[in-house]
């Protein structure tokens, strides 16, 4: 294993236990569609199931062909994620960490998926009326890893 490798490893496993800990908890602690008010007019605590993909979209489909659609396109996106990891050098370290939370949130929101046929939701944000589709630790996770490598793939020097 190369020296870099646990730039890939430990912060994906960090966001899988962390995204499975924090939706367990939810389970636990929240009915289906129960809120717990945290911050008044800005943030709630919410259980919500997502059947979609990303914020609900394609939700509404309640066909088991969406589910088995799903799931094998995360399995897709991971063994890419997995293949470009494997393939980074040592200098890419910002790239890796960033595929590698990136790599944990496909597993927790699949893990989820596989285990239930939809992915559990929890974050609520808004202001007023206006409320951003409830979101996991998994999701947030895909989205920083996404943003981080973007900025890598943008600024990178030129070789």
């Amino acid at each position: 294993m190369k020296r870099h490798h646990h730039l890939a490893i430990w912060p994906a496993l960090g966001v899988v236990v962390l995204d499975q800990a924090t939706k367990m908890a939810v389970v636990k602690n929240i009915q289906p569609y129960g809120v717990v008010e945290v911050i008044p007019g800005f943030f709630n605590l919410v259980h919500v199931r997502n059947r979609g993909i990303a914020f609900g979209l394609l939700g509404q489909g309640q066909g088991e062909l969406l589910s088995y659609l799903l799931v094998g396109a995360t399995l897709l996106a991971v063994a890419l994620m997995v293949w470009w990891l494997a393939r980074a050098g040592e200098d890419q370290r910002f790239f890796t960490l960033s595929l590698s939370v990136m790599l944990g949130g496909a597993i927790g929101n699949l893990a989820d998926r596989i285990r239930l046929g939809e992915v559990i939701d929890f974050l609520d944000f808004y202001v007023g009326s206006y409320h951003w589709p409830a979101f996991n630790v998994a999701d947030s996770a895909i989205t920083i890893g996404t943003l981080s490598l973007a900025c890598c793939l943008l600024f990178r020097a030129k070789k």
